[in-house]
């Protein structure tokens, strides 16, 4: 399959220097992902195109569909709500949904889902879930890490920065990434979503059988909301660092997962939000 378009140009006015001038400018594309769990719809998210293996894989751990289960197979289709959409029951190729449709397959093993009620939009990673608590209450707290060097967050920070190719071009994406305990960084993923970019993340490396995240921290570009702890929770990962602020939810959580949680993340500050005494 060709590579999927990520942003396309558009004309447009800009003011500079007091006028204006036409020209070219890039923008990020939007579309569905309709996400099946061995056949049955479990969401519909926004998403910037690309990694879409990945971005099903990850919600359906994140949002613990999985129970435990193995992934046994991931592909698109052309069932689902998109393709009666586009071409009712005859739309049956995943070309025909525009490769917009994701099913994850674990041969039945996985418990039967229950489906959003709403879309998943590009900025809520919980809406349609019944409570906060059943996402927390299914997670053990993890085994707890050190709050690593303010000097080596700030090089992950910059090492991500010079990744976000995405960003780059459009300005309109986040990114999360993968980072060890020596400030190296493993994987990062864009995507117009903050809790999509987390979900490719979590689902490269279940797909590489390196989950959990046990020994790697998170970053992402963007604010530490409740969503966000829950998936890094939910991952494995014992360490989150925010390039803004987090709620006071996502400051509850964290603690109650043993989690070191940092917001602020720049050059020369950062603030600790969990532990509420951090030892180093």
């Amino acid at each position: 399959m060709a590579a999927r378009r990520r942003s396309e140009a558009v004309l447009v006015y800009r003011y500079a220097d007091g006028s204006f001038s036409r020209r070219p400018d890039e923008v990020i594309v939007e579309e569905p992902l309709a996400i099946q769990l061995d056949g049955r719809l479990v969401a519909t998210t926004m998403r910037t195109p690309g990694h879409d293996f990945e971005l099903a894989v990850g919600y359906c751990h994140t949002e613990g569909l999985l129970a435990g289960a193995a992934v046994t197979g991931c592909r698109y289709c052309g069932d689902g709500p998109i393709a009666a959409a586009v071409g009712g029951p005859r739309a049956s190729r995943a070309a025909d949904t525009d490769f917009n449709v994701v099913t994850v397959e674990t041969g039945g093993r996985a418990p039967q889902p229950r489906a959003r009620l709403t879309p998943t939009t590009s900025a809520c990673g919980v809406c349609g879930s019944a409570s906060l608590s059943e996402l927390t209450d299914r997670l053990a707290p993890l085994p707890g890490a050190s709050l690593p060097d303010p000097t080596l967050l700030a090089r992950v920070a910059d090492s991500v920065r010079g990744q976000q190719e995405l960003f780059a071009r459009t300005g309109a994406v986040h990114a999360a990434a993968a980072f060890d305990a020596q400030g190296g960084v493993d994987v990062v993923r864009e995507d117009i979503g903050r809790h999509n970019a987390v979900d490719k993340v979590v689902g490269h490396l279940l797909l590489a059988r390196r989950m959990p995240a046990h020994g790697l921290g998170l970053f992402v570009s963007s604010r530490a909301s409740f969503e966000m702890v829950q998936k890094a929770w939910a991952g494995g990962f014992g360490v989150l660092a925010a390039v803004s602020a987090p709620s006071a939810l996502a400051v509850a959580t964290a603690r109650a997962a043993n989690m070191v949680l940092v917001g602020f993340v720049s050059d020369d500050r950062l603030v600790v939000y969990s532990p509420e005494r951090p030892e180093r």
